[in-house]
């Protein structure tokens, strides 16, 4: 059994997620010279299940290679298993939509983290008053000479109505940068939702049981899985 895992991210609400768990672990992040954004650019014609699960597929693949040029420099460093996430947000749907700002968006639209506060707003825009889902996907490196192990979880997400003042507002106060589709459910964005069908920790970052068969399939000891190691 391991003791901890490798987290190949920075997110602090995976790191909180994982705490939940009772899952120990050490960031395994980016150096300043990796591209890691360039891994997140979709594909054409790409569906947002594909897109997660290949960005996903890909960080785990830069953080192994990140492993080993640790174990490059130091020999006694221990494997462990290397965790990673990513969320998408998508309408997913076969109709056009126009947002109340008569914006267009493009059906099934893969929408991720907003480049700055006018994208915030293009995005929230088009999210008001529609249903939208939020696919995570999770992998678990559980040796270096395997494939990695995936799972996706998605959820529906139904916003209300939002006017341009509400919009203004949330922009305003910071949040909607840096997350998947320009919002955060456990933050101020919980006021902007409706209801949610799913996974209300995958909407954050982490969907807590997909995690939990994953890292146990893995061998780790944690939280109610928890065993004597060696």
């Amino acid at each position: 059994m391991f003791a901890y895992i490798y987290l190949a991210s920075q997110s602090p609400r995976r790191q909180e997620l994982l705490t939940q768990l009772g899952v120990r672990f050490i960031p395994l992040l980016a150096s300043s010279d990796e591209n890691v954004e360039a891994l997140e650019v979709p594909l054409p014609n790409e569906t947002a299940d594909k897109y997660v699960e290949r960005v996903t597929q890909a960080k785990i693949g830069a953080a192994q290679l990140r492993w080993q040029n640790r174990v490059n420099q130091d020999e006694n460093l221990s494997w462990a298993p290397i965790l990673c996430a990513d969320t998408t947000v998508s309408l997913g749907t076969s109709e056009a939509h126009k947002s109340p700002q008569n914006i267009s968006l493009t059906a099934g639209e893969i929408i991720g983290k907003p480049q700055d506060a006018h994208d915030a707003q293009r995005i929230l825009a088009m999210l008001s008053g529609k249903e939208h889902r939020v696919l995570t996907a999770v992998c678990v490196l559980a040796a270096p000479d395997q494939a990695a192990s995936c799972l996706i979880q998605t959820s529906r997400v139904r916003f209300a109505k939002l006017d341009k003042a509400t919009i203004q507002a949330y922009i305003a106060s910071g949040e909607p940068l840096g997350k998947a589709g320009a919002y955060g459910i456990q933050g101020l964005g919980g006021a902007l939702i409706e209801s949610i069908t799913g996974s209300y920790s995958g909407i954050m970052g982490l969907p807590l049981y997909e995690t939990a068969q994953l890292l146990t399939q893995a061998k780790v000891s944690f939280g109610l899985n928890h065993t004597n190691t060696n």
